[in-house]
């Protein structure tokens, strides 16, 4: 195949990502000069101060990952941006929770369509608005929340970053927000006050009316939150010690988790906020509110991790359940976990959803490039897919909010497909 001079421009703009013709000292399997790219979409917003410093691991199979690596974990930190900075990666959460519960469906302690006011008795009679925005009005709901309603975002949920009008009142006043940003509330926000236990979580939004009907529309919320209160339920552990004890421990996930340990505080990147043409700390490694215990485990946007630990989770998922000789699932549970899942008379031409499916936790890829991969990205500039057609996947770790405001999220991906196809 012939290849095409990069265009750096269109490189940072996650368009046309073809290889440079700059030197870069890559592993053996890795030195074309597609993966010169990927060094180059790194360095290029580090240049232009979008953020201070970034990761980007790529691996073939469940083979060993490769790591990109560029600038510093802080504009004021000599301190490089490695494999094991860590990174708050937000509702890349989500594919974890996702595939948790899977693990109890094919051990039989949850069904895909299974009430969860078997779990969480609150949510037995709901209530459907009937003008979402406007006011509180509602009506009995027809059909009742599952647990694959709350994988795939059909719940009739809503979110404190979505929701609107008196709902979102009431998911303030009863302080329902499901992840934690720093220390003083961001440019524009009000403080948060949190539910003081995933049980109160997920039985004060029992008390709530619902956005739509469930299994009718898909709306980005807080199911994953409630499938973390499901899953404890029906596991008979805290959702957190499951993670652990299931994942994390097996998987080698070694720095992952809800807190970062003061001793790893020299490894957490600073967190940034794009306002216009600056980009202000908003919350810092040494002072992180991440270091403090979290309100509780959030299923949804929760978890600290690292290029090196989110990419064995891929990695696993690649492999069908199994990394490095350990079992953490069965085939049969990763392959429906990343599989559509949606319910069918779901529109899925929606904002997020973008005509492509979602499985557990993460969206699916439904056809073109990448048909057949699975992931999410984080509020706070963090991606990840698993793509078992073609035996890869890729994360791309920086910390800056809103991730929307650069396209560095859609551009990692759209360059480790440039380089493999």
């Amino acid at each position: 195949m012939t290849m095409t001079i990069l265009d750096r421009r269109s490189l940072l703009r996650g368009a046309a990502l073809l290889g440079a013709g700059a030197a870069f000292p890559f592993p053996a399997w890795a030195r074309t000069p597609q993966w010169e790219g990927l060094q180059v979409l790194i360095d290029g917003y580090i240049a232009e101060k979008k953020f201070p410093g970034s990761v980007i691991a790529v691996g073939k199979g469940t083979a060993a990952p490769d790591f990109l690596t560029g600038g510093t974990i802080a504009s004021d930190s000599a301190t490089p941006a490695d494999a094991d900075t860590l990174w708050r990666i937000y509702s890349m959460t989500k594919p974890i929770t996702g595939m948790a519960a899977m693990i109890l469906i094919g051990e039989g302690k949850l069904k895909l369509d299974q009430p969860i006011s078997d779990f969480i008795p609150g949510f037995a009679s709901m209530q459907v608005l009937t003008s979402p925005d406007t006011s509180l009005d509602a009506v009995p709901a027809k059909t009742a929340i599952t647990v694959r309603h709350l994988m795939t975002h059909t719940a009739g949920l809503g979110y404190s970053i979505i929701t609107k009008g008196p709902l979102l009142a009431e998911y303030q006043r009863l302080g329902l927000y499901a992840f934690i940003a720093s220390r003083a509330p961001l440019p524009g926000q009000p403080p948060m006050v949190h539910a003081p236990s995933l049980k109160d979580f997920a039985d004060r939004l029992a008390t709530l009316p619902l956005i739509a009907e469930p299994g009718t529309k898909w709306s980005y919320s807080v199911g994953l939150d409630v499938l973390g209160r499901v899953i404890e339920v029906a596991s008979g552990q805290p959702f957190d010690h499951f993670l652990q004890d299931r994942l994390f421990t097996p998987l080698k996930m070694n720095s992952t988790g809800f807190q970062v340990a003061p001793e790893n505080a020299g490894r957490l990147a600073t967190n940034y906020y794009h306002a216009g043409p600056l980009t202000l700390p908003v919350d810092t490694g040494a002072a992180s509110v991440f270091l403090d215990p979290s309100p509780f485990p959030f299923g949804g946007a929760g978890l600290i991790s690292s290029a090196r630990d989110y990419d064995r989770f891929l990695a696993m998922l690649v492999g069908g359940g199994t990394l490095d000789g350990a079992r953490i699932m069965p085939p049969q549970m990763v392959q429906l976990g990343m599989s559509n899942l949606l319910p069918p008379a779901v529109p899925t031409n929606v904002p997020l959803l973008d005509g492509r499916g979602f499985g557990a936790g993460g969206r699916v890829t439904l056809t073109g490039v990448g048909a057949g991969s699975y992931g999410w990205a984080g509020a706070a500039g963090t991606v990840g897919f698993a793509d078992p057609v073609r035996k890869i996947r890729a994360g791309g770790f920086a910390n800056y909010m809103p991730a929307e405001t650069i396209p560095w999220q859609t551009g990692v991906a759209a360059a480790v497909y440039k380089a493999i196809l």
